[in-house]
């Protein structure tokens, strides 16, 4: 698909242009092979957790109950913060959007019990997306969400590639419409070419206040298996908290 050419990006090399994001999704569906349980858990239990899109203009009847707040998580890995998230927060609707099916099946496997595959109950008020997470914001209403949480996500490193990172100027623009005025847009990474793409990206956008991330993870942010690995290999992730203005 030919893509059309945008504007230089601040801080990139002048032979870089940021062009639209492409409309085909990148990266691997699946990694090492899937063992039965991890197929049935997509064949029998992710059905009947699917956001269904046809539905995203009325958001808050996808749920058990009427949610307080809706909150969306792109690209939740191995499910960990999901899972804590929800638990903390029972009686907000969670929208969760993952494309990996090791990750997928990482958080179905702690939501049923071996066996149950098909029969055990499901959260009712988390919602899982395996597809596109672009593909349901852009069905969603306008200011519907409350938070949105991008939480370590691949940093596409080469400069090639940086129309294929979430952060980009035609991803923020989609993110602020969606959101509601005083909502929060929380991204971390440890990646330090994503973390200067994120300040460059979010120091020239009109639509949220964008201070200087924390160093330290803060109170409210539950940890992840990346954040731990990141961690361990000594490098420094940055926590940033946006709100739509």
């Amino acid at each position: 698909m030919t893509e059309d050419k945008g504007q230089p990006v601040i801080g990139q090399p002048d032979t870089v242009d940021v062009k639209p994001p492409p409309e085909r999704l990148y990266g691997r569906q699946r990694g090492h092979p899937l063992r039965p349980r991890q197929e049935r858990l997509l064949d029998e239990t992710l059905p009947r957790m699917r956001f269904p899109l046809e539905r995203a203009a009325q958001i808050a009847a996808v749920f058990d109950k009427a949610p307080e707040q809706i909150w969306f998580e792109v690209g939740f890995g191995g499910g960990e913060h999901v899972l804590a998230q929800t638990q903390a927060h029972p009686d907000v609707g969670y929208v969760a959007s993952e494309v990996f099916h090791n990750g997928l099946c990482s958080l179905l496997s702690r939501l049923v019990p071996v066996g149950q595959e098909a029969t055990a109950p499901v959260p009712g008020m988390l919602r899982l997306w395996d597809d596109d997470a672009r593909l349901v914001l852009r069905a969603l209403p306008d200011a519907v969400l409350d938070r949105l949480f991008l939480m370590f996500p691949d940093p596409w490193p080469k400069a090639r590639h940086a129309k294929r990172r979430f952060v980009h100027p035609q991803n923020v623009a989609l993110v602020a419409r969606v959101l509601k005025p005083g909502a929060v847009w929380r991204v971390a990474s440890d990646d330090p070419t994503y973390q200067n793409w994120v300040r460059e990206v979010m120091a020239d956008q009109p639509y949220f206040d964008a201070p200087e991330p924390a160093t330290v993870r803060p109170e409210g942010w539950f940890p992840t298996r990346y954040e731990a690995k990141a961690i361990a290999a000594g490098r420094q992730p940055l926590y940033w908290t946006f709100t739509r203005r």
